[in-house]
């Protein structure tokens, strides 16, 4: 980890709050914040996390609730197509990850979806009598992934093969079964090279399963370019779906029907109001649904998909990738220069091509109290164990004097040791 100090890199864009807001006044993305409820002098950081609450989702789940399932009742599944969320919420979804529609789902969470993609990868790579042992991944990678990796492991006779980021390529063999990465790291923020190594577990005869949690909505993926074999992502962070939202999975074509999924639902099956007895599973993606979907929460997902889509006008995720990078650029440097000699350390790669849209620090001590000051302070981050303090850079509703403006209440909580105070060290159970 390096320290955050001062760079040979160019100086920020603004130094000071009134370049920030010409910024701001010159950015062409700044109306689609206007999407979003935020609280009035509320500078939220945390959307890699959970994303801000659309201005669109009270109304829309009201209506579903009112209109919908009042007064339309079981009507709805035909009249509203409730029964067609699923494809519909993934094909916007699909624009997004480079992917194709009726390629992609809304369905469960991402650990249910995860479970599916990795069991059919399993299964498709490693059939009976099969030398192909590991499950690749690295020691980094979100907690969740790697349960659901035990557990399939467990099931199949297979091994775990946890590295650290830099030795992936290097351990691929021709003992790899499956190569499952999140596409950015949720601790460091760090940014995989999904082509690269797609390509790299190709060549070793695995397949490659990714996590696009951390990315989807945040920065350009394209799916198919790389190569990829299955994907899936949820839908709270920076697809704005609201807390728990429902997840996606998508599965490449040449895949989609190789295998039965292990959790064989009725939506998953071939005619599902014939109520057939025995199980026939559906076509292409469609044999990925399980049960009945949340239609209340997919609801609130598509306006979450929709504030990405608005983009699209001003230059897509593309652009909004180009917002993210000037963003934590901007942090990165303003808390080298302002923030220099308090402890902290730069987590997240300096290089803007390695990094997702946050930028991690870590401090030896105090970090978990200095980020619940900073909140008390109306400026929402988050912490993770041992000592990361993560702020996200949602490019949709994040501006850039809220960067200025976070960083002048991080030196003053550091400086004043602000931090210090005992309430902030009381532990919640969410961090």
């Amino acid at each position: 980890m390096k320290p955050v100090r001062p760079s040979p890199r160019p100086a920020p864009a603004a130094r000071d709050r009134e370049q920030c807001l010409a910024l701001d006044r010159a950015d062409r993305l700044a109306p689609l914040r206007e999407q979003f409820a935020l609280p009035p002098g509320l500078i939220y950081l945390d959307g890699n996390s959970l994303g801000a609450l659309p201005t669109a989702t009270t109304g829309r789940v009201a209506q579903t609730l009112r209109d919908e399932w009042g007064n339309g009742l079981i009507g709805s599944w035909n009249a509203a197509d409730w029964i067609g969320m699923p494809r519909r919420i993934g094909d916007k979804i699909a624009r997004l990850v480079g992917a194709a529609p009726g390629e992609l789902l809304v369905a469960d969470s991402t650990s249910v979806n995860l479970y599916k993609a990795l069991s059919a990868a399993i299964a498709i790579v490693n059939p009976a009598g099969s030398t192909r042992t590991l499950i690749v991944s690295e020691h980094d990678n979100f907690p969740t992934d790697l349960y659901i990796a035990e557990s399939l492991a467990r099931q199949h006779g297979l091994e775990p093969r946890l590295v650290d980021a830099a030795a992936i390529e290097s351990v691929l063999d021709e003992r790899s079964a499956v190569l499952m990465l999140t596409e950015v790291n949720y601790r460091t923020g760090a940014l995989h090279d999904m082509d690269a190594l797609t390509r790299a577990a190709h060549e070793v005869g695995a397949l490659a399963v990714w996590d696009l949690s951390h990315s989807a909505g945040a920065l350009p993926v394209d799916l198919h370019r790389a190569g990829a074999d299955f994907a899936v992502g949820c839908g709270y962070k920076y697809l704005n779906g609201g807390p728990g939202a429902p997840a996606f999975v998508w599965v490449h074509p040449r895949h989609a029907e190789r295998f039965r999924q292990p959790l064989s639902g009725w939506m998953g099956h071939a005619a599902p109001f014939e109520f057939a007895p025995g199980y026939r599973p559906a076509a292409g993606i469609a044999r990925y649904l399980c049960g009945t979907p949340p239609i209340v929460a997919m609801a609130a997902l598509e306006c979450g998909v929709d504030t990405l889509l608005a983009a699209e006008p001003f230059g897509g995720v593309a652009a909004l990738r180009r917002k993210s990078l000037a963003l934590s650029e901007l942090f990165i440097e303003l808390v080298a220069a302002r923030c220099a000699g308090h402890g902290l350390e730069l987590v997240t790669p300096r290089d803007p091509a390695r990094r997702g849209s946050q930028v991690c620090l870590s401090r030896a001590d105090g970090g978990y109290a200095i980020v619940q000051a900073l909140i008390a302070r109306g400026v929402v981050g988050d912490f993770r164990v041992p000592d990361i303090l993560r702020f996200g850079f949602a490019p949709l509703y994040v501006r850039f004097a809220d960067v200025w403006d976070a960083v002048e209440q991080l030196r003053d909580v550091l400086a004043s040791r602000a931090w210090q105070r005992p309430e902030f060290a009381q532990r919640n159970l969410v961090t």
